[in-house]
């Protein structure tokens, strides 16, 4: 039994791996019992069982093993990581559980298995029942079916995927075992019930018995779709809503779900492909063109046999078609014709989409042969037909429809139409977009006129169903000019029809006219159809307009629009309308005569003719009144028009009357309804007096009214046609120049450039140089919306005029054009508008292509020239391509019939003669060009095999290949490729040269893509193959083009897609997945697509209606630049590619040149970032190390893979330091073009250049200097900042290398060190650089602690890491180095301290042997530098430094709104300089530098030198920021609600709109203060305003100053919007300063520029004038009381003194001014008792010494007021009580105390308040002490004492000792311990106090410090200056005499002895007396401007003071000494924290 005992102690996971049986059913009853008790399903309990489940289900005992799957199934369902466990268990199930004969164990088995299915691992389960049902035991096939039907009967044939259960279906009616055989006839009956007549075709061959009783069963079945009963997690909200649907009672959606669930499963998708290509009979192809028809009908008959094979394996059936395309076309024999298309059907039928390429050569046949009458031909013709259809599209096959629809022959036409509407049945409004329903409709508009009634039907029928389809909006503009019947005739049509999408489509239809079909009809409508994302996409655009509907469709896939095209539809719509309201008959003279004269005064019509001019001027003016007060309904324009053209008409001589004329025609045009008649009559006058002097302007005028009436196409048209039909060139010039002016207003939409051509020709060819200008400047204006290829229609001009016309291009580049402003309201409302814009880029684009003059070549295409491309002699092939050559090379643009052309070229793809296949890739790429984007159509059929030459062993012909297809993918776009298998066909192909190649092009263009076709994912296992291929350069390949494929599939399809792999490849691909998913891109943004379009579209990227976030709008073309950048980053530019073609040795191969094209650093979006985040997290090495081991440079090695060019990366891991070499060379040569990819991949390189520093060859090291110095040199240009991460992992190694032997090196990294400080702040290159002192090298230390010195001289103290003192202590030690050149460094970076800082630096480097001191005192005296005021250099370090912190994550570089922000500081910079000016004393402006020299804030770099490098080119920008254009409304609307999207870049956003809040615009400012204060008042945004504070307040108080002196002067602005302004800033400033984080960011300058700005507001009467003015001024005082209470006080107190000098200084400021400033001044003296512990006292009473020193105490009493001087008497008073003598402590930051008064004032105070205070202090002493009395007798108080003293002199028990005396001090905070200090030596006293401190600051501090600053407390202690006494009192002891200032010292300490005697409790007195006499002069309240509201809110606080200190009277009482200390330490310890935050 002690064997049973033994497991009882054993844990639960032990128990159930024990090998007794009750060990494990104990174990699995707790192990249930826990799994049942753990809530969290990611606990990690969980994981302890992951290697335990499989045995709870495979238990050997039988009862055991119930147990352990009741276990299971418990983990199973709540455990988070029980998918890993899929495989193991559910093999486990299959093989022990199934086969056990009790049925429980066998339920618990399928439950384990479903469960795992709910979890999301069906596939995985599905895998393993499969396996089993080829097991031996019947039980267990049975248990496996039964498992996999239950799974379908509850999760749906969406979760099982029924292909491979219906595979192996057949084989199990087969079985011997009737168990087996029932219950596959189960399963068949449950798959019947999901996917229907789909089962019966792989079931027809199974037993005739079985399959009928399975009819039986079938029958029974209920008709309604099956819903699934079990949901995967993911979906259970799915079930919870199918549950609240159903206790509704309706069934509302279930029409929408077997909409999405019956067409899931296709017939064809379960059928076995058959492969019958090669079972054609031997002899078909002789067969088939023999003489006699029965040989022929054999033919064909084989193959009707093997065409009947429902699904066709794919292949080459290019052959086959050929030859069923000639019998249908040319065979005489009808019943064979008949055969041939049941051939043709049978194929499109079984091959589908692979059928789609064979499509454009059979449709023309077969739509002619339509000529047959014979009812059989024809029905075997339309099936055909029918089905060929469905393999394309009808984009594809629509030009060879059109062309058929002119033929003569009735039939034809009549079937054409027929099948064109069988053909929109297929289609959905989206895949029936505009451009393909425009040339349908105007042929079929041909049709409803045709004589023959069956053509007409047919036509109506076809016209519909088109209206079915797309609905009324999109069809009615072409149907604008057909008659009432038969516009009725075709609705009646159209009712008629049935849609193959469901009749709800129709439904939708129909509804729309009466209102917007919701989504989801929409939706509804397309069910089934692959297209649905894209029906219901563009919804909420045209949702905005009431009577957009359904039919709206989207816009072609990868254009930037989104309402789509029903918008436009309705434009159209409209327009035409309007036109057809507007067409008029020419009216008789005598008609127009009557006309007038009912609406024109009769004389105006009798003086018309006059022949005196006056009176025809007379009469023009009656004319225009009249014209100007006549309605537009009742004008009758062409009436009017024709009196004005009556005699002299035109031909007027008189220029005024001419002028007048050509006004009213202007004016007519514009209020009457204008019609094209009216139009012409006038037009040929205006040409005429375009070109005259005076009355050209006129002319226009009238003639852009016109355009805008009759639409600016027709008008153009006629005006150009006429200005070329007459001779006067001046005419020609003009209307030139008009029309370039007119289509920059109206756009470019409908213009029909092939017109204006032939005109421009003409005017280029003219004598007159103005013509041939006008016309240049006109192509200009065209190229901006036409493009590049408008330069095609020149190219055969004189050179010269080519090379004008080239310049005018030239100056057009990269510009967008401008939004259209005419011609828009006239004929649609704004939403019309929106989607007018949104189409138009679709047609733009095409239009472009279309206006090429195309030319039918497909006539010279001869069989004779075909038969020579295929001929067996090479050469006569060769004779037969240069042919093709020369046949395209003439036609330059060529219409895409191109005959029988593509099958010859696809058979010399593979020809064996290697030249020919690069010329016919020289062919195709002229092709490409010639045809344009029709050339899509060929892509099946042709661009493939290209694609299969890319697999060709040479090199070159590689080349040419890639060349090809990427000129045709050029024309074509993606889509066409990616779409149907063949793609991931030849991927499929094992040749590593085409799976390299392809993968490459694959990375390349995908990236650049916005969406792909589903059918990529059928790329994805042929991918993963790829990734184990035995050639590495496939596997590189591959990797490379991984993350590309999931930005487009996303990581769960990838994941899924490796179910099918074998188990050690999935993990291995799994692992690399994971990793491409951290590097995967982002999809590329839709604005920078339609910028990097070449055609430019015709609308320009800043008005597609995109949500674009707000910096984007400013400025389309400063954003989208980096955009479009990387997009096109894989075709780098060829510039850059001979530069490296020259670095290649000869011996290297073609290939090595090839591969070479291209960036050699590629971006990859976030990889930098992604790189730190995986460093942080430890998922990859630190970079750190004292020597490289491999596993770094492997680490670095695979982290380039993806971001540096393959070759580049061989050759920089090379093991040849030549190499190196050459890798440098390139990355030399590429800095300045790839400056990107150079950033981008910053940390990689310079990681990869530690590496370098450790080889031993000098020249790589001097070459990597070398590039060093350039790359610093570009990144200080780029105003790049390293990353804390690349700091880290670069400067240590660089900083060895400053210790090597040879000068020139370390000269090289001297001089990178310094240009480091450009990109990477000094203060933080400090400590590593301090890092290097400590090396063994002693060349090393020298040079680092010269490079300290440098860094100090040229950015000051602040450099100094972690404290100035810590630091110089450091460099000191090296004093006594025994290197004399490091003694020499060491020397001389403190004497530049010593010049920079003054006597101070001895007290900093603390104590010195007396040969260290003397030598360093003997360094001071020889260099004999007085100390300097600090160099300007030090204000550079700052801005770097802040701005490296706000910088924001993702932007690193500087994008436009940084841009901004940079505006704003040289306004800034400007605006200080004026106030300075303006100030008047020289010295106060020297001050204003001085004072801030310590705390400068980023914002007042104002002295010039700063950035001196480039002052002008921000310059002059500066006025841009006032330009409210910049800003369209909306779109900064449109931020607001997306502030929580744009974290992403919310710096620059921010930047952006603080930059507007100093806009001159005063809706702009008020737009941008209102987005502020939504994040101001919003807690958890608030903080995105950090770091823009200042920049914020700038902004504001310059907006301030702009409405003071410019709104407030300006008469014309209402007053209202003034106050509505300044309201809006006031309460901005309010919300931010009651955030008191965000209040404390603010600078002193910045601070006192605000308080300047509040003031003068304050003190403004022109505000006091206005209604609300009071109000203002009511709301200021209260902004100023919470701008004094919340900002930081030192900061705040600071500014204020600042302040009153400066206004004490200026002559010309009000004495007013100053008293506010001194009023704000008391009131933060008030506070002090609270702040005082936060304020930088150093700094306060520096800026106090500065004041003295500007204003002595005898010119402060000059002046009028005794204010002043009783202010800083009060401000110091008030500071010596409360700090006590310890004040004199806090002048450490002033340089000369002699200076000012201010030491002498201080010592007399302290003085006076000791005389004072000193006799209260006794007695509360003696109270204390008497207490003390009470509690112990004084005897026992000395022994305990003289015990601790005796603990601390003893060296180990030191520390205890100093704790004991600690306690008992706290304890008895008054005892005396001074007795026991007296006799000990100077050395000790100090010892003891600074160790009671230390403790004081471990116990009392750690609760008050945030450890977030990363010092401890012991080091806090030792940074803080003020225990000055040891270094003074050691100086000493030294013995040696010294000078007064170490007796100041002594003094000093002395003093402060006395304070801890005599007033201890000095604090207290003075908080009492100040509240019984506030410390604030009586005056205050007399003149007290700031208002009631701050008197209460003073009151207040004063009364909160009152009871504050109240209760710390009573607190205090008892520990009054450890009160007093404490406060001290805090007060070290707000210092501490002063200095840090101003570090940082």
């Amino acid at each position: 039994m002690g064997d049973d005992s033994e497991w009882l102690k054993l844990p639960v996971d032990q128990k159930c791996e024990h090998k007794l049986w009750k060990a494990r059913l104990s174990g699995y009853e707790e192990a249930l019992k826990i799994f049942q008790k753990i809530k969290d399903e990611k606990s990690p309990e969980w994981s302890k069982y992951l290697g335990l489940i499989k045995k709870f289900v495979t238990d050997s005992n039988a009862v055991v093993q119930l147990k352990g799957l009741e276990a299971a199934l418990v983990y199973v369902e709540n455990a988070h990581v029980a998918g890993k466990t899929t495989g193991e268990v559910v093999s486990g199930v299959v093989s022990k559980v199934f086969n056990q004969p009790k049925a429980k164990a066998k339920e618990l088995g399928i439950e384990i298995c479903l469960m795992y299915i709910e979890i999301e691992k069906g596939e995985a389960v599905q895998e393993e029942l499969l396996k089993g049902l080829d097991n031996k035991n019947p039980k267990i096939i049975v248990a496996c079916v039964e498992t996999l039907r239950k799974a379908l009967s509850e999760f749906g044939s969406k979760i099982i995927l029924l292909k491979p259960i219906i595979k192996v279906l057949p084989k199990l009616f087969e079985s011997r075992d009737k168990a087996v055989r029932d219950e596959a006839k189960l399963i068949a009956i449950e798959i019947y019930r999901w996917i229907r007549d789909a089962l019966r075709h792989p079931l027809q061959n199974i037993n005739s018995v079985q399959l009928k009783e399975l009819e039986e069963e079938w029958v029974k079945l209920p008709t309604g779709a099956p819903k699934p009963s079990r949901f995967l997690r993911s979906q259970q909200e799915l079930e919870a809503k199918l549950e609240q649907q159903q206790s509704a009672g309706g069934d509302a959606e279930g029409g929408g779900d077997d909409g999405d669930e019956v067409p899931q499963i296709d017939a064809y998708e379960l059928l076995e492909a058959v492969e019958i290509l090669s079972k054609l009979p031997k002899d078909f192809y002789d067969k088939i063109e023999a003489k006699k028809w029965q040989e022929r009908k054999e033919a064909l008959e084989a193959v009707e046999m093997l065409v009947k094979n429902p699904k066709l394996e794919a292949g080459d059936y290019a052959d086959l078609v050929k030859a069923l395309k000639k019998v249908v076309g040319k065979d005489t024999n009808v019943m064979l014709v008949a055969l041939a298309a049941k051939c043709l059907t049978g194929l499109a039928v079984g091959l589908r989409k692979k059928f789609g390429q064979y499509a454009g050569h059979v449709v023309p046949t077969i739509l002619e042969k339509f000529k047959e009458k014979k009812p059989q031909v024809v029905q075997a013709l339309q099936e055909a037909i029918d089905a060929i259809f469905l393999t394309t599209t009808l984009q594809n096959i629509s030009e060879d429809v059109l062309a058929v629809m002119d033929n003569k022959n009735p039939t034809i036409k009549q079937q054409t139409s027929l099948f064109i509407a069988r053909s929109f049945r297929h289609c959905t409004a989206s895949t029936l977009p505009k451009s393909l329903l425009k040339p349908f409709c105007a042929a079929l508009l041909k049709h409803i006129n045709d004589s023959a009634p069956e053509v007409r039907d047919a036509a109506f029928e076809a016209l519909g169903t088109a209206l079915k389809v797309v609905g009324e909006k999109a069809v009615n503009p072409f149907l604008a000019d057909v008659d009432k019947l038969k516009l009725d005739k075709i609705k009646e049509c159209s009712e008629k029809v049935e849609l193959v999408h469901g009749k709800k489509a129709g439904l939708a239809a129909e509804k729309k006219e009466s209102k917007p079909v919701p989504g989801r009809a929409a939706a509804l409508g397309a069910a089934g159809d692959k297209d649905t994302k894209d029906v219901s996409a563009p919804k909420p655009g045209p949702l905005k307009k009431a009577p957009t509907t359904k039919s709206g469709g989207p816009p072609k896939k990868g254009k930037t629009t989104a309402p789509g095209g029903s918008a436009s539809a309705g434009t159209k719509n409209k327009k035409g309308l309007e036109t057809k309201e507007i067409v008029e008959p020419e009216l008789s003279i005598e008609v127009c005569e009557e006309k007038a004269s009912a609406v024109l005064p009769p004389t105006c019509i009798q003086l018309l003719d006059s022949s005196n001019w006056k009176e025809r001027l007379a009469c023009m003016e009656e004319f225009q009144k009249a014209v100007e007060l006549m309605e537009r309904t009742e004008m009758p324009c062409q009436a009017l028009v024709r009196m004005l053209a009556k005699k002299p008409g035109w031909k007027e001589t008189n220029f005024q009357v001419m002028q007048m004329k050509l006004h009213i025609v202007a004016l007519i045009a514009q209020k009457g309804n204008f019609s094209k008649t009216s139009a012409q009559i006038v037009l040929d006058g205006l040409v005429d007096k375009i070109g005259d002097v005076k009355c050209g302007n006129n002319a226009k005028e009238a003639m852009t009214a016109i355009a805008e009436a009759c639409m600016l196409p027709w008008t153009a048209e006629q005006v150009m046609s006429m200005a070329f039909s007459q001779k006067n060139p001046k005419n020609q010039s003009e209307t030139l120049n008009w029309l370039s002016n007119a289509i920059k207003e109206f756009g470019f939409s409908g213009l029909n450039v092939k017109a204006f051509i032939s005109n421009v020709k003409t005017a280029l060819a003219a004598t007159n140089p103005a013509v041939r200008t006008s016309a240049i400047t006109l192509l200009g204006v065209m190229y901006l919306y036409v493009g590049p290829s408008l330069r095609m229609f020149f190219e055969d001009e004189k050179p010269a005029l080519l090379s004008q016309i080239d310049a005018e291009f030239e100056k057009m580049q990269g510009q967008s054009p401008p939004a259209p402003t005419r011609g828009i309201s006239k004929h649609s409302t704004i939403g019309t508008d929106e989607g007018e814009e949104g189409d138009e880029p679709d047609d733009g684009n095409n239009d472009v292509v279309d206006l090429l003059p195309r030319i039918e070549i497909s006539d010279k295409i001869t069989s004779e020239l075909v038969s020579k491309i295929g001929d067996k002699n090479w050469k006569i092939r060769k004779e037969g391509l240069d042919e093709v050559a020369g046949i395209i090379n003439e036609a330059k643009f060529i219409q895409p019939n191109i005959g029988e052309l593509p099958t010859a070229l696809k058979g010399r793809l593979n020809d064996s003669n290697k030249i020919l296949v690069q010329q016919t890739l020289n062919i195709l790429q002229q092709l490409a060009v010639a045809m344009g984007p029709n050339i899509k159509q060929h892509v099946k059929n042709l661009g493939i095999p290209i694609i299969t030459v890319l697999g060709d062993s040479k090199n070159n012909v590689r080349a040419a290949a890639l060349a090809t297809v990427n000129a045709w993918a050029e024309q074509t776009g993606m889509k066409e490729w990616l779409e149907g298998e063949d793609l991931s066909e030849e991927l499929k192909k094992e040749n590593p040269f085409l799976r390299q190649e392809l993968l490459g092009w694959l990375a390349e263009k995908l990236p650049t893509l916005r969406s792909t076709p589903t059918d990529l994912i059928l790329c994805v296992p042929h991918l993963y193959s790829c990734l184990e291929d035995r050639n590495g350069d496939v596997r590189k390949k591959a990797q490379d083009a991984l993350p590309f494929f999931m930005m487009h599939l996303g990581y769960e399809k990838m994941a899924k897609a490796t179910g099918k792999l074998k188990p050690t490849s999935k993990d291995q691909v799994l692992a690399m997945l994971e990793k491409a998913k951290a590097n995967m891109p982002s999809k590329p943004a839709a604005p920078a697509k339609a910028m990097s379009k070449p055609m430019g579209g015709s609308v320009p990227a800043k008005y597609q209606p995109t949500p674009v976030p707000v910096e984007d709008s400013v400025s389309s073309n400063i954003e989208a630049k980096p955009d479009l950048k990387k997009t096109k980053a894989p075709g780098v530019s060829s510039k850059a590619k001979s530069a490296q073609g020259k670095k290649v040795p000869s011996k290297t191969t073609l290939k090595e040149d090839e591969d070479k094209s291209g960036p050699v650093f590629i971006v990859v979006p976030n990889g930098k970032e992604q790189r730190m985040k995986d460093e942080k997290g430890l998922k990859v090495l630190k970079w750190n190390f004292t020597t490289p081991r491999d596993e770094y440079i492997e680490q670095l090695k695979t982290q380039m893979s993806s971001c540096v060019a393959k070759w580049l990366q061989d050759e920089m891991f090379h093991s040849d330091f030549q190499h190196h070499n050459k890798a440098l060379a390139v990355m030399v040569d590429h800095l300045e073009s790839e400056k990107e990819g150079v950033i981008g991949c910053l940390d990689l390189i310079l990681k990869w250049l530690t590496l370098r520093f450790f080889d031993t060859n000098t020249s790589v090291l001097m070459k990597a200097l070398e590039y060093l110095k350039l790359l610093f040199t570009l990144l200080s240009e780029e105003e790049y900042h390293l990353t804390e991460n690349e700091a880290s992992s670069f400067i240590p190694y660089l900083i060895l290398k400053v210790g090597e032997p040879k000068d020139v090196i370390r000269k090289d990294v001297r001089a990178i060190l310094n240009r480091m400080c450009l990109v990477h702040p000094a203060s933080k290159m400090f400590p590593f650089i301090m890092e290097g002192t400590k090396s063994k090298n002693s060349k090393q230390r020298a040079e680092c602690l010269e490079e300290l010195g440098c860094l100090v001289e040229s950015y000051g103290m602040n450099v100094c890491q972690p404290t100035p003192g810590k630091a110089l202590k450091e460099i000191a030690i090296h004093i006594g180095d025994r290197d004399n050149a490091v003694r020499n460094a060491a020397l001389n970076t403190i004497v530049t301290v010593y010049n920079v800082h003054g006597d101070q630096v001895f007290k900093l480097i603390g104590n010195l042997s007396e040969k260290d001191m003397s030598m360093l005192e003997e360094r001071i005296r020889r260099s004999a530098k007085r100390p300097s005021t600090a160099p300007v250099k030090q204000a550079e370090e700052k801005p770097q430094r802040t701005q490296n912190i706000n910088s924001n994550a993702n932007m690193l570089r500087k994008g436009p709104a940084e841009d901004m922000s940079s505006k704003l500081k040289i306004m800034y910079r400007t605006y200080r300089i004026q106030a300075r000016s303006m100030s008047g004393h020289p010295e106060a402006a020297q001050m204003v530098r001085r004072e801030f020299q310590l705390d400068l804030d980023e914002i007042e770099n104002d002295n010039g030198t700063v950035r001196c490098e480039m002052p002008e080119l921000v310059q002059h920008k500066l006025d841009d920021i006032f330009e409210p254009v910049l800003i369209p409304e909306p779109k900064i609307r449109a931020v607001s609600p997306h502030f929580d999207d744009m974290h992403s870049n919310t710096a620059s956003t921010i930047n952006f709109i603080i930059s507007q809040v100093a806009s001159g615009d005063i809706n702009t400012s008020i737009q941008a203060l209102t987005q502020i204060d939504e994040v101001l008042r919003q807690e958890d945004k608030a903080e995105a305003m950090s770091g823009h504070i200042d920049q914020f307040l700038i902004a504001t108080f310059m907006q301030l100053r702009l409405i003071y002196s410019t709104h407030m002067a300006d008469e014309k602005l209402d007053k209202d919007e003034i106050i509505k302004l300044y309201s809006c800033i006031i309460g901005n400033m309010i919300s931010l300063f009651q955030i008191e984080s965000l209040a404390r960011e603010a600078s002193t300058g910045v601070l006192k520029d605000l308080m300047h700005g509040l003031i003068t507001l304050m003190l403004d009467s022109r505000i006091e004038d206005l209604e609300e003015g009071q109000q203002v001024i009511r709301s200021v005082n209260l902004l100023v009381v919470k701008v004094l209470e919340k900002s930081d006080q030192t900061n705040i107190l600071s500014a204020l003194l600042v302040l009153l000098q400066d206004s004490l200084l200026a002559t010309a400021s009000s004495p007013k001014f100053s008293e506010l400033v001194m009023k704000c001044l008391w009131r933060m003296v008030r506070l002090l008792p609270d702040t005082i512990n936060s304020i930088n006292l150093d700094r306060i009473l520096l800026d106090i010494h500065i004041f003295m020193k500007v204003f002595p105490k005898e010119k402060l009493k000059q002046c009028k007021s005794e204010f002043p001087i009783r202010t800083l008497k009060t401000l110091l008073h008030t500071l010596c009580k409360l700090k006590g003598p310890k004040i004199l402590d806090h002048l450490t930051m002033i340089d000369n105390k002699n200076e000012s008064e201010l030491e002498a004032h201080l010592c007399r105070m302290m003085k006076h308040s000791m005389e004072q205070t000193g006799s209260k202090c006794e007695k509360e002493t003696e109270k204390g002490a008497s207490r003390i009395d009470e509690k112990s007798s004084k005897a026992k108080v000395n022994d305990f004492l003289a015990e601790i003293f005796k603990k601390i002199g003893s060296k180990e028990n030191t520390k205890e000792g100093l704790a004991e005396l600690y306690e008992y001090k706290k304890k008895y905070s008054d005892a005396d311990i001074e007795p026991f200090l007296k006799n000990s030596s100077q050395f000790f006293q100090s010892y003891v106090e600074r160790g009671l401190r230390v403790i004081e600051m471990e116990r009392e501090g750690k609760g008050r410090i945030p450890t977030s600053t990363g010092i401890s407390p012991q080091m806090e202690v030792t940074c803080v200056p003020t225990p000055t006494s040891t270094v003074s009192s050691l100086g000493n002891t030294n013995g040696e005499e010294v000078g007064p200032s170490v007796y100041l010292e002594r003094l000093k300490i002395l003093r402060q002895r006395c304070g801890l005697d005599n007033t201890k409790q000095e604090d207290r007195p003075p908080l009492t007396s100040l509240l019984s006499k506030p410390a604030i002069p009586p005056v205050a309240s007399s003149t007290d401007m700031l208002h009631s509201k701050l008197s209460q809110l003073r009151e207040s606080r004063e009364q909160h003071q009152h009871s504050d200190l109240d209760s710390n009277q009573t607190h205090s009482a008892g520990t009054m000494t450890s009160s007093s200390s404490t406060a001290n330490i805090d007060d070290l310890k707000k210092r501490l924290e002063r200095i840090k935050s101003s570090r940082k």
